[in-house]
């Protein structure tokens, strides 16, 4: 019977627009509690499936070294593997002292890593998939917003090491949204055409295919506006 239930045991995921859940943990720089210890900004939290492993090992490397960056955009990062704190501490170190990779080398990872043996983290968040793997978590990323709120999610298998161009880009979308009231469109980067919401009404939409000023309509319901780079920028990274 016990172990019915357990091949029954279904773990979940926050969805977008959640309340982001709430936890305390041990981690590599002292404990924490997320996400109220980010409030009034935001914060990534990823998985990866275990420490000494290759494609792990290059993420971390990319991340430690972005970390100013995403910092500059007030952006937290939070890394989490169902690992004990002594394997991460000791991998850690092994990065910084023997890996190289991309270039980079002498790494030093400042963000907290998550100990999380119990998986209790790892279960509240979806990053067990069962179907992948039973013991590691994959790799998983959430969005959380200065409110605490999950704005984005992205899920990797274990084999696919992650693209942190598109997670940074993903970040500054987001924030853009949300300061200028606009959407962005496919393969968006900041100083690209921004999206207008679509019209309301029929004598908005008749308003938009006369209205040129700022405004560039394909139809009512497709319109653009320029956002100048430099604008966006100046708006969200900190100086």
């Amino acid at each position: 019977m016990e172990m019915l239930q357990q091949e029954q045991e279904v773990f979940t995921m926050p969805r977008i627009g959640d309340k982001a859940p709430e936890f305390t943990a041990v981690t590599t720089q002292g404990e924490i509690n997320f996400p109220s210890d980010y409030k009034g900004e935001w914060a990534i939290l990823f998985s990866h499936p275990a420490d000494f492993t290759p494609v792990c090992t290059s993420e971390f490397i990319t991340f430690a070294h972005l970390e100013e960056k995403f910092r500059k955009a007030n952006c937290n990062l939070v890394g989490l593997s169902i690992d004990g704190l002594y394997s991460h501490i000791a991998w850690l170190r092994t990065i910084k002292d023997k890996i190289k990779f991309n270039g980079m080398e002498n790494v030093e990872v400042k963000f907290p890593l998550i100990e999380d043996i119990s998986m209790s983290v790892a279960k509240k968040y979806g990053m067990i998939q069962p179907g992948e793997s039973k013991t590691q978590a994959v790799r998983a990323v959430f969005f959380v917003d200065p409110q605490g709120i999950v704005r984005a999610l992205i899920y990797y298998p274990l084999s696919l090491g992650r693209n942190f161009d598109e997670l940074y880009r993903a970040l500054i979308a987001m924030q853009t949204a949300d300061k200028f009231n606009v959407a962005t469109p496919a393969d968006w980067n900041p100083g690209d055409d921004v999206i207008i919401s679509p019209a309301g009404s029929c004598g908005v939409a008749e308003e938009r295919m006369t209205w040129t000023d700022d405004l560039e309509c394909e139809d009512w319901f497709f319109c653009t506006k320029k956002l100048d780079k430099d604008l966006i920028l100046d708006e969200i990274l900190k100086k």
